[in-house]
């Protein structure tokens, strides 16, 4: 089985200073038994991959573009990130989806190109609080995990990350019992798309994950970890998530 995972988000937050919370990070976690992974914004993530180069703590990008090189001012290939020291990229936040305008289709070919550069593609996918109350949920979920995933997922090379839209960033969480549906569900559609071997592919949830919920959140069945924003910024609060993990294996 593939080792869970414990991935933070920093968004566009973070100058050089915030560097000391990454080493303090990986300082507390010198031999964890789960993968860390830290998304610092593109300007640190040079000095983060050298920074945690040799120890047991992933440096990986928060967007890239579909392209690995071109006329396409401001935007970072998924290659650049790899040459940086990055080994993974998320692709298809919920926040690049609406403000930015990003489609399935856009965050598939996103996903491609970081596999084709050699790095994991963390998709995330997730439903608004009007779709989860009009029942749509499912759908919604299904139709983003089709689309956003491309034909040569692996365990190896791809992550799912579940954040239903709504409790990214307010406190809201959902209850265990629609973790649990959702996870399932998203298990489900994988392992029909891509055989048995879709069970060693990491499901993550995000939305509101703080030291207080993660250790009920870890035990809903195909929860494999978490995607952790704002608790991902400081060692004192991403620890206990880190932590919450390492017992639920």
């Amino acid at each position: 089985m593939t080792r869970k995972l414990a991935a933070g988000n920093w968004k566009m937050n973070g100058t050089r200073a915030a560097l000391e919370n990454l080493s303090a990070i990986a300082e507390a976690h010198t031999a964890p038994s789960v993968d860390i992974l830290i998304c610092p914004p593109a300007t640190l993530l040079m000095q983060s991959a050298g920074l945690t180069s040799g120890k047991p703590l992933d440096i990986g990008a928060q967007d890239c573009h579909a392209q690995a090189s071109g006329a396409h001012t401001g935007d970072i290939s998924a290659p650049m990130i790899k040459d940086a020291g990055g080994t993974a990229v998320i692709v298809g936040h919920s926040e690049r989806r609406e403000n930015h305008n990003e489609t399935n289709d856009l965050v598939r070919q996103k996903a491609q190109a970081a596999h084709d550069a050699g790095l994991i593609a963390v998709i995330c996918i997730g439903e608004t609080l009007e779709q989860r109350e009009s029942g749509q949920t499912l759908e919604i979920v299904g139709d983003q995990l089709t689309g956003s995933t491309p034909e040569g997922a692996t365990p190896a090379n791809t992550v799912i990350a579940y954040e239903p839209v709504w409790a990214i960033g307010t406190g809201k969480v959902p209850t265990l019992d629609q973790i649990g549906e959702v996870h399932d569900f998203i298990r489900k559609s994988l392992t029909d798309r891509f055989g048995e071997a879709a069970q060693d592919m990491r499901i993550l949830y995000g939305g509101s994950v703080k030291p207080g919920n993660a250790a009920e959140i870890f035990a809903v069945s195909n929860v494999d970890g978490a995607l952790v924003g704002g608790a991902s910024l400081k060692e004192g609060d991403f620890s206990p998530i880190i932590n919450a993990l390492e017992a639920a294996v």
